[in-house]
């Protein structure tokens, strides 16, 4: 027997023209995102930031097992105990951890160890992926975890630029502290760290240019 009821999908009905127009503008749109690292102070209200986690959670999954926590933060004193952490391995990494050719591929992005934006945005999301759940007692498998929750993230982005605010991926390696600061069970583990804000008013990134669609997708007709 189903355990979910099933319902007749609402479908969304566009014409041609109309369906190829919003593709066009939400590609415009989101070819505008950009990871940013220099943040403003400016507060965000909780509400904004708790719409943006319930669209990411709106993403598909295995099985709908939903294997993610959002971990959500915006406390001074526990943003800069992850700072200091993360600063920590990243500056390991910089200087010995990571490859030559890592670090040479990283250079004209103008990265370091440094990562004063764990302080200054006014929220921290931790996304921590879910090998399993644990109810009354016995362990029950997830599925696709790292699929589900990639998607999910990419839905949370989206969201977070809908919104007209800015983000970047952050993640430090090893992320274990993560697991330990935030005091999350066994069965979590970090997966993404994005702070999340607005873009300080003197923001730079670089000029970078994305792949074409050639270069990126192989047809079959």
């Amino acid at each position: 027997m189903n355990e979910y009821p099933f319902i007749k999908y609402s479908k969304l009905d566009f014409s041609e023209e109309e369906s190829s127009r919003r593709a066009i503008e939400y590609f415009g749109f989101m070819n505008k995102r950009r990871s940013i690292r220099h943040f403003s102070e400016r507060p965000v209200p909780k509400q904004v930031i708790e719409n943006l986690i319930l669209t990411a959670s709106s993403a598909p999954s295995g099985a709908h097992k939903q294997p993610w926590t959002f971990c959500v933060i915006s406390n001074h004193a526990l943003k800069h105990q992850i700072r200091t952490a993360a600063e920590k391995e990243e500056k390991e990494s910089y200087n010995g951890r990571m490859t030559e050719d890592w670090l040479a591929d990283l250079a004209p992005l103008g990265t370091d160890w440094q990562k004063e934006f764990i302080d200054i945005a006014p929220w921290i999301i931790v996304v921590f992926r879910k090998s399993y759940e644990i109810i009354e007692g016995v362990h029950h498998k997830n599925y696709y975890v790292q699929e589900s929750v990639g998607i999910a993230c990419g839905f949370l982005l989206a969201a977070i630029h809908q919104a007209g605010l800015v983000s970047l991926t952050h993640t430090p390696s090893p992320m274990n502290f993560l697991q330990k600061i935030l005091n999350r069970p066994d069965n979590e583990k970090p997966y993404l760290l994005i702070p999340v804000g607005y873009p300080a008013e003197d923001a730079l990134v670089p000029d970078i240019k994305r792949k074409d669609l050639e270069s990126v997708s192989v047809w079959f007709e």
